[in-house]
């Protein structure tokens, strides 16, 4: 048997030749008793001889799931992608790894996110693998496949599931997750009946895909697409589209020249695409989610990134993608009207255009000659929904580390604010309290949750966006100020501070204020204080104690352990900074 280096020329035209041993062949070259085992074994799926002649193995990493619906359609999905390698010359093989649905996992899919993400590293790793594939759809696949992959640094590409194709109800469109906050008022406000809310549930998901809405599904699917990290495309074209499918056979083509290039991910994901990707969020009006995701992402590649730049780079950009939860339309909508390039292209001077992709190109060769063929849906500059939109970062005694918020999906007469807070001291104390006719609170009171950031909770979970007291939604209130430690869907909307940070869980002031405190939002001034005393909040964090843990051990245990603050990432403090790709010792 003889193992030797190839051209060839894959079906698109392109040609690529590998001048270096590949990875792949520390497990599948050479004629020793190791190499013997590492064939011998995989030829038992029917893999021929000349499998093993130094191709590149490209592992697509599939986060598959039934138990995560937005990524069930992944199975057909996968075999576009392995067609593409096979035409470029590749060996693809497929791998599982943890599925994070934010739907159904409890406490939270973010308390698993880091979990998710070691697994994607020791997988790749560890494996015969010379580039990578990363098949994510749902909120928290996407940044823990990308957290992994960046942790190893092979070449790799990502492909996103896809959004679900747009809900419809008595009629109207309505957007996943966006409708479920509203709808679920209107039933507490008594406006809409018990009957209608159920029927809702089956039209609003009326296809495979993630939501249709720019949630956080969406948003990390444009942010991957925005860093140069997926094909032009990626972020809206739907589930069920050929489009999608033809898109995952473009990318098995791709990943395989990638190798060929040694093209990883370090030489994209540089400071510069990290501006690029926080510049297109605030002009698609993105998840607050995307804040903690990328800044775990550039932990892992090394690149320069806090939580400072998010207010630095997105402060003055427009909002001018018009779709819920900050506009009206969805994410079906959004492809029809030309994708990401076309925003991209509309914001082309807030970039850098010189920004290497997977494409091997530029972000400027890439959107050139893309045409806007929806101005309601992508609007023009000089029509933007909102003119600063972005991440709004705000600090002050309340948030010494930061807290976050999104203008274009908050209440404008909100925006500046002095309110008397009403504490709920942590989710179940929230549930019990809320809806007490006795409960001191009217509009201009600011609501206060504790105890939900990355160690309260734990995992940080969506609940900031906390649903307003029943007594002033029958009296047709629709937002108030709401502040906590916590983060929320990126379906959401209202005036929502999130993030606070440190956290409640770990002493920050916030696990220091009491009912009756004045608390002045200042969102233009990037300004969050508490009007208590120095001294007198001394007093109290003197007689403050840390909560219990809801568990001890296991990897709950751990993560409460390691886990960092949100202005950082909350990612586990021992897996920031990458730990390479070196081929590990031999297993015989």
């Amino acid at each position: 048997m003889r193992f030797k280096k190839r051209r060839r020329k894959a079906v698109d035209g392109s040609e690529g030749q590998v001048t270096r041993k590949l990875r792949s062949q520390h497990w599948f070259g050479g004629l020793d008793k190791d190499a013997f085992i590492h064939r011998s074994w995989m030829k038992n799926n029917g893999l021929p001889d000349d499998v093993f002649d130094g191709r590149p193995v490209i592992g697509i990493c599939n986060t598959f799931s039934e138990l995560t619906p937005c990524n069930a359609h992944f199975r057909g999905l996968v075999e576009h992608i392995k067609a593409g390698v096979l035409e470029a010359g590749g060996l693809p093989l497929e791998f599982p790894v943890f599925s994070c649905g934010e739907s159904n996992l409890r406490p939270t899919a973010m308390l698993f996110r880091n979990l998710a993400s070691m697994d994607v590293e020791e997988a790749i790793r560890g494996n015969p693998i010379d580039g990578v594939v990363l098949m994510a759809g749902c909120d928290k696949t996407t940044p823990s496949l990308v957290m992994g992959a960046a942790s190893c640094d092979l070449p790799s590409i990502v492909i996103s599931g896809g959004p679900m194709l747009n809900g419809r109800f008595r009629g109207r469109t309505i957007g996943s997750g966006t409708d479920v906050w509203k709808f679920s008022e209107d039933v507490r406000a008594g406006v809409m009946s018990q009957k209608d809310f159920m029927a809702a549930e089956s039209a609003m998901s009326r296809s495979p895909g993630h939501c249709m809405t720019m949630g956080t599904a969406s948003t990390m699917a444009s942010m991957v697409e925005a860093l140069g990290i997926a094909l032009p495309g990626n972020a809206a074209c739907p589930a069920v589209d050929a489009g999608r499918a033809r898109l995952a056979r473009q990318t098995g083509r791709r990943i395989v020249q990638m190798v060929a290039e040694d093209l990883r991910l370090s030489k994209i994901l540089t400071r510069s695409a990290f501006a690029n990707a926080i510049r297109v969020n605030g002009a698609i009006g993105g998840s607050t989610n995307a804040v903690v995701h990328l800044l775990a992402i550039a932990g892992r590649i090394g690149t320069e990134l806090s939580l400072d730049d998010w207010d630095r780079f997105g402060r003055d950009v427009p909002t001018i993608l018009n779709l819920m939860p900050s506009g009206r339309y969805l994410m079906e909508d959004f492809h029809y009207a030309g994708g990401l390039p076309v925003v991209m292209k509309e914001i082309a001077g807030l970039l850098n255009l010189d920004a290497l992709t997977v494409t091997g190109q530029s972000v400027g060769t890439n959107i050139e000659g893309v045409e806007n063929d929806n101005e309601d849906v992508i609007l023009p500059l000089d029509r933007a929904l909102t003119s600063s939109g972005g991440i709004a970062v705000l600090r002050g005694n309340l948030a010494p580390k930061g807290a976050i918020i999104k203008p274009s999906a908050a209440t404008p007469a909100l925006m500046q604010h002095r309110g008397r807070a009403v504490v709920f001291e942590t989710i179940d104390h929230y549930k019990a309290r809320i809806d007490d006719p006795d409960l001191d609170i009217d509009e201009t009171s600011i609501m206060v949750l504790k105890n939900c950031g990355p160690k309260g909770y734990p995992g940080m979970a969506e609940v900031g966006n906390m649903a307003l007291p029943q007594k002033l939604l029958k009296k047709g209130v629709r937002d108030m100020v709401r502040i906590s430690d916590a983060r929320m869907s990126g379906t959401a909307f209202g005036t929502v501070v999130l993030h606070t940070a440190p956290e409640a869980a770990v002493g920050g002031p916030l696990a220091l204020v009491q009912d009756g405190d004045w608390i002045e939002l200042d969102v233009a001034g990037r300004r969050l204080h508490l009007d208590v005393s120095e001294e007198e909040l001394a007093r109290r964090k003197a007689g403050w104690t840390t909560p219990t843990p809801e568990m001890t051990g296991g990897y709950q245990g751990l993560y409460v352990e390691r886990v960092m603050q949100a202005d950082t990432g909350a990612d586990l403090d021992f897996l920031v900074g990458g730990r390479g790709h070196a081929v590990p010792r031999e297993s015989h």
